[in-house]
């Protein structure tokens, strides 16, 4: 793509979540939701690929269905009302509305069917930025509304850790399996939204971090299925040991920063007194961690066919900036002992 238009399309989708985080009115919102939409579409379909094609007309229709239902419960606000502020939110039926639409956006269950199928006709790049950077607005407007409803959030939440453990197990593409990751992990910050805004936001950062290094993993061993990870232990012999370590990070244990938000989350909630929810989420994280395992175990333990055993790939130098995959990796290993300041910043 040509670096011009390729910056153009950058600074829209910085200009567009910005816009969102800085407006307090509703059209203002909605119109940074949707310069965000517009600047990510030509980057999901620059490979003009039959998949990329079919997976970018999957996501404009389902955020311009998601943008729609947003932009009538926000004029249904104020209809109901009579003003249009983020923060005045006080009828229960636009709030409900604003919240599903924002789940539709960002993909919970039971609204998640399209991320999977979009997130698997990218590339492994832009489907980093959809699997981070896109969750950025959607967020913000969630933590702004506050949700008083606290049944369907704890709902939206436990549907989409159960659906993102149960629907990974049986995938071999690995775009497929990161986006029923990205579902459960999504399912752990709604829970804990409605009590916790800053811990939501800390397992969000987690989130990006663990997501983030994960990514730029595979697309240094180029690789999008199960069978091709095999092959990276003899190009990328040190980037294949530390990658299960992150993958288990991703699962949550520990002594990775995976398990920070995991562990803060089940303890605020049992603060709650909502200690069966909090069991049912555990317990769904088994789920995840399961095909965390798969793939640590394909990667380290299984060797690929060859037909000539004794020779060894070309290890070439990667052409690729591995200063981000160095910074996200060690944040992904090693944060766990900052866990006190953590804490002393979430209770200030």
């Amino acid at each position: 793509m040509n670096p011009y238009l390729l910056a153009t399309l950058l600074f829209g989708l910085g200009l567009g979540t910005t816009i969102t985080f800085t407006s307090s009115h509703w059209l203002l919102a909605w119109m940074g939701l949707e310069i965000n939409t517009l600047a990510i579409i030509p980057l999901m379909v620059q490979h003009h690929h039959p998949r990329a094609v079919e997976a970018t007309t999957k996501y404009f229709l389902v955020q311009a269905t998601a943008a729609a239902m947003l932009l009538f419960a926000s004029m249904t606000n104020a209809w109901l009302t009579g003003q249009w502020d983020i923060q005045q939110m006080s009828h229960p039926l636009p709030i409900t509305m604003i919240t599903l639409a924002l789940a539709l956006k960002t993909g919970l269950a039971p609204v998640h069917a399209w991320l999977p199928e979009v997130l698997q006709g990218l590339d492994l790049t832009t489907g980093l930025l959809l699997s981070t950077w896109q969750k950025l607005a959607p967020f913000a407007l969630l933590l702004q509304i506050q949700p008083t409803n606290s049944t369907l959030l704890i709902l939206l939440g436990l549907s989409s850790t159960l659906v993102g453990g149960w629907g990974g197990l049986n995938q071999t593409q690995l775009r497929k399996i990161l986006a029923y990751s990205s579902i459960a992990h999504l399912g752990w910050m709604i829970l804990i939204l409605q009590f916790s805004p800053s811990l939501t936001l800390l397992t969000l950062l987690m989130y990006f971090m663990m997501t983030s290094s994960t990514f730029l993993t595979f697309k240094l061993n180029n690789s999008t299925n199960i069978n091709t990870l095999a092959t990276s232990w003899a190009k990328a012999p040190v980037i294949t040991t530390l990658a299960p370590l992150i993958l288990l990070s991703l699962g949550g244990l520990p002594p990775l920063t995976g398990f920070v938000p995991k562990w803060l989350i089940l303890q605020e909630l049992t603060k709650q007194d909502l200690a069966p929810t909090a069991t049912l989420v555990a317990l769904t994280a088994l789920l995840g961690l399961y095909f965390y395992l798969r793939l640590s175990y394909a990667m380290t333990l299984t060797m690929s066919p060859n037909n000539l055993a004794g020779t060894t790939p070309w290890r070439l130098r990667p052409s690729q900036f591995t200063m981000p995959i160095a910074l996200s990796t060690m944040t992904t290993l090693s944060l766990l002992p900052l866990t006190p300041a953590m804490i002393a910043l979430l209770t200030q």
